[in-house]
């Protein structure tokens, strides 16, 4: 217990600061009169059953878990709009406090299993007693609705132990397909209201001149 609690701690120490530094740019969003990209941020280190279940399905020895599973932390931004996703993309490529070691985009091209979810693998420096340590962390950004899916998708695959049933896959892959659509239509909602709105102040700003 002593190896995993050494193993895990830097990560769970890079899962809080980087929630801290990712709730901060929320709040400055919310004190600006700009839109706030980011709904909610969350963020977990892998539990140990998950890290050996994944080692032993993919041959990982327990001295090379840090270099070949990049999941070991992960964080989760959710926004609101899938034109919210590419905002905080760019928004985590111009930091200077971490690298960005991969991105890989699940929404242009989503899993079979019907996943959809923006990743990007970082090395995160941390300070310890020893010394800045750099580890991987993985970064998902996804709308409220693709979380929704992802995390009811998770909870039946691990109530049938990984073996969906192929026509709750296929549901399951057309249910993707109709959340993917409502946040599309979100989006077209959203920029019909702000037309609106920006008629309705250019209307009013016309009276006021008259």
């Amino acid at each position: 217990m002593n190896s995993w609690d050494e193993l895990l701690s830097p990560y769970k120490q890079a899962v809080e600061e980087l929630k801290v530094k990712l709730k901060g740019v929320r709040e400055q969003y919310q004190k600006s009169s700009n839109h706030t990209p980011i709904e909610f941020v969350t963020g977990r280190v892998k539990p140990v059953s998950s890290i050996l279940n994944k080692a032993a399905r993919k041959k990982i020895s327990f001295d090379h878990l840090e270099q070949e599973i990049q999941d070991l932390a992960g964080v989760r931004i959710v926004t609101q709009f899938v034109e919210d996703i590419e905002t905080v993309v760019e928004l985590i490529r111009k930091r200077t406090d971490f690298e960005i070691l991969e991105e890989r985009d699940y929404i242009i091209e989503q899993k079979p299993s019907g996943y959809r979810s923006y990743h990007l693998i970082i090395w995160y420096p941390v300070q310890t007693i020893q010394g800045e340590k750099k580890i991987q962390v993985e970064l998902q950004v996804r709308t409220l609705s693709m979380n929704f899916w992802a995390t009811i998708e998770h909870s039946l695959r691990y109530k049938y132990s990984g073996e969906i049933p192929d026509e709750i896959g296929r549901r399951l892959i057309r249910a993707s397909e109709a959340a993917f659509k409502l946040d599309e239509e979100m989006s077209i909602i959203r920029d019909e209201v702000r037309e609106a709105q920006e008629l309705l102040m250019a209307k009013r700003h016309q009276q006021d001149i008259n």
